[in-house]
């Protein structure tokens, strides 16, 4: 009993994994990497001078960037929760949920890979929530709205962690999921924030090899797509736990 329990603890070590570097993904993905200074200036209610040659003005930056990624990490929870307990409820017809969410995981990746193009997902669906920057509640309820409505841009990553939530079929596994998926996305804000004039030339680069990113995020979709299909998490798990003894005592 106790060797299952902790293969199951080991079975989400590769979620995780997987999760955050979605959230990643996300954050470098074309409709948000370049709008992440001039996002982030706005929501501490300084200039893109400011930011760069401004410690106090950073500083308020940075406080704005941490409640918006407060909201987003919000959203993302609540999702997590509800998709988790929904997989919970459909228990019984889990291998024809993980077979379907499979499919349209792989179909989503090779949009990313360039395979085909899929229109819908080459358009931005933004809620515009008014004049909101200069503080920390307004920051916060940016947040809220990026994580609703910053889409269908952030869809496809997102739907797959969120498949990846129901397939585990528990509430708490499934809403860490969604909370790593959230600091994936979530750390880099901060960090843009915190060392905004350090970190403009490899914004540059990131911007210039956008499509190599995006080409890289549609290979993570089709691959989990193949392993949701496949069930082949459970065996990445029993080989971390061979390579890795230490994970025995994950969770």
């Amino acid at each position: 009993m106790l060797e299952a329990d902790l293969i199951l603890d080991a079975t989400l070590l590769p979620a995780i994994i997987i999760a955050m570097s979605a959230g990643l993904l996300s954050f470098l993905s074309p409709c948000v990497l370049p709008i992440v200074p001039p996002y982030l200036a706005y929501m501490g209610g300084v200039s893109m001078g400011e930011m760069d040659e401004d410690r106090a003005a950073r500083r308020r930056v940075l406080l704005a960037a941490a409640f918006f990624v407060l909201g987003l990490s919000t959203v993302f929870l609540l999702l997590g929760f509800a998709f988790s307990a929904l997989g919970r409820t459909f228990l019984q017809f889990q291998d024809w949920f993980l077979l379907i969410a499979g499919i349209v995981v792989m179909i989503f990746g090779a949009h990313f890979v360039g395979v085909f193009r899929i229109g819908f997902l080459d358009r931005e669906a933004r809620v515009d929530i008014g004049d909101k920057g200069g503080s920390a509640m307004g920051a916060y309820i940016l947040g809220l709205a990026f994580a609703f409505g910053w889409t269908p841009c952030l869809g496809p990553i997102l739907g797959t962690i969120l498949g990846l939530a129901a397939s585990e079929a528990d509430v708490a596994r499934g809403t860490v999921l969604l909370a790593f998926y959230a600091l994936g996305l979530g750390i880099p804000f901060l960090l843009v924030a915190a060392f905004f004039p350090r970190l403009k030339g490899v914004m540059g680069w990131m911007k210039r090899h956008m499509g190599r990113i995006e080409r890289t995020s549609g290979l993570l979709l089709w691959t989990v797509g193949l392993m949701l299909i496949t069930g082949q998490f459970a065996a990445m798990s029993y080989w971390m736990l061979e390579a890795f003894p230490a994970l025995a005592n994950f969770g």
